[in-house]
């Protein structure tokens, strides 16, 4: 998979702790910030006795404008919850979404709607099969009323299909008539159609063949460039993370364990979940491979129901003590930018 080399600035981390959250509201450059937030989901049982699904715990971050977040961990940890809740499609249980500055956790999202927008990660569920690509496409500037008449409808169709590397032929086809890659690159065209500033990309090259991957990540950097955008990037290579993101945090049950500049991440991480997904990843060099250390995590992942007292990961952590099961450990500031959540560093 080649990929292009990012040369963009990597964003100023500010500390996220509960005590210093304020400080962020005098910084204008932050474009996204969650407070707290939390999104449970009902389960089973009855009026009296229902259970829930804490997919998301109490997570606090901030995205700058600009810049790539990456999000990863692994199923079920809460990256495409969190994304989505962000974006209000699910309502969140408790916590704040601030949105250049502004509180939009209880506001009315259609105005927003045109400055935070998703690409989905399955590009054959995503895509209405009954709407040909320029119906598709054009619905976002329909309900947003961005288009005078239909010559300037067709117009920003054709131009948006161009970005994407498709062309005006494409417009008046289904989607089944398409490859995966390029439906994915239909559903970027549509999350552009509005001009939005701010984008989740939840698992966007997941469904699609090694050699799509690369020419989807590089045209998300290409139109970072070129269009200003800021990106909550969710996947779980963590290969492809470091590349695109400026910073990464990683989720586990739920929770942030760990949140720091990409390469700071990559070669000093200091939780050991985060060591254990590193480790995992493919080394092409033999030589390299047979000096670097696997480590394997032993259980399942526990249920988010009933999840684990104190440190979530406790229980498949081979450094775990007694006071991990006791106390539950902050999310702190362990050097400069570099934030996490364990009793042993």
């Amino acid at each position: 998979m080649q990929l292009n080399n990012k040369t963009s600035n990597a964003a100023v981390t500010k500390k996220e702790s509960t005590e210093n959250r304020d400080n962020n509201a005098g910084n204008t450059n932050i474009m996204v910030e969650v407070r707290n937030l939390k999104q449970y989901f009902p389960v089973g049982g009855g009026i009296f006795n229902r259970k829930l699904v804490k997919a998301v715990d109490d997570i606090s971050f901030h995205i700058e404008r600009g810049e790539t977040l990456g999000l990863v961990g692994e199923s079920g940890c809460g990256k495409t919850t969190t994304g989505r809740s962000l974006l209000r499609l699910y309502e969140p249980t408790e916590g704040k979404i601030i949105y250049n500055g502004r509180d939009i956790t209880h506001v009315k999202m259609f105005p927003y709607r045109r400055k935070m927008q998703i690409v989905f990660q399955d590009p054959y569920a995503s895509l209405n099969p009954r709407m040909t690509v320029g119906d598709i496409v054009g619905e976002p500037i329909d309900i947003h009323r961005l288009a005078s008449g239909k010559k300037e409808r067709n117009d920003k169709i054709i131009n948006l299909l161009e970005v994407v590397g498709l062309n005006s032929e494409h417009a008046n086809r289904f989607p089944h008539e398409f490859s995966g890659g390029q439906r994915q690159r239909i559903g970027i065209a549509r999350a552009l159609a509005v001009d939005p500033d701010f984008v989740v990309c939840d698992e966007p090259i997941s469904a699609l063949d090694v050699s799509i991957q690369a020419q989807i990540i590089n045209m998300f950097e290409r139109l970072q460039e070129e269009r200003s955008l800021t990106y909550l990037f969710i996947a779980h290579d963590l290969a492809v993370v470091h590349h695109i993101s400026d910073r990464i945090g990683v989720m586990y049950l739920g929770k942030l364990v760990e949140l720091a500049p990409s390469h700071e991440l990559n070669f000093h991480p200091v939780h050991p979940y985060t060591k254990s997904l590193i480790s995992a990843i493919p080394c092409a060099d033999p030589e390299v491979c047979r000096r670097q250390k696997r480590i394997i995590l032993e259980g399942d992942v526990p249920s988010p129901i009933n999840p684990p007292s104190g440190c979530r990961f406790r229980t498949r952590c081979p450094l775990a003590v007694k006071r991990c099961a006791a106390e539950e450990p902050p999310f702190r500031e362990v050097s400069s930018g570099h934030f996490a959540a364990c009793h042993l560093i």
